[in-house]
């Protein structure tokens, strides 16, 4: 699927993963509807519930997430409303969104300030996500360089 998700596309930056991902899904409601049906939302009716987005705007970030095969749908019985459901490529978006609540976490409340956190099946919050070498050293943009394309 992936191969397919830039065919006719313009693209900010070409080359770039970090700018093909952010032209993808890099507006504020469609991270948020990714986020939301990975918790299990699946209709329109509870994304726009769970949102609070405006009815035209929803419509259209899950027209796009199901047009670039992030999202896929289907018919709920009677035929009448649909069902939507992450594709691999959408649910290999957790990592990504996992980064984005932990940076959230540690950067936008303060310390006293209430919040969801994210639990295992055993009711554990999960491990810091920290990128690591192929050896397991801890990376970070110091220690790490893009190599460009030619």
């Amino acid at each position: 699927m992936t191969a397919t998700l830039g065919a006719g596309r313009t693209w900010t930056d070409p080359t770039c993963p970090v700018a093909r991902a952010v032209d993808l899904v890099g507006d504020r409601w469609s991270l948020l509807i990714v986020r939301d049906a990975m918790d299990g939302a699946a209709t329109f009716t509870e994304f726009q519930q769970r949102l609070g987005i405006a009815r035209n705007i929803l419509a259209d970030r899950l027209r796009k997430l199901v047009e670039h095969g992030i999202l896929a749908t289907s018919t709920a019985p009677g035929g009448k409303r649909h069902s939507y459901e992450l594709t691999a490529a959408g649910a290999d978006l957790f990592t990504a969104i996992v980064a984005l609540r932990q940076w959230g976490e540690r950067h936008a409340f303060a310390d006293n300030e209430s919040r969801s956190t994210l639990v295992d099946l055993e009711d554990r919050p999960i491990a810091e996500l920290r990128p690591a070498s192929r050896r397991g050293k801890p990376l970070s943009a110091a220690t790490t360089r893009v190599r460009k394309v030619d």
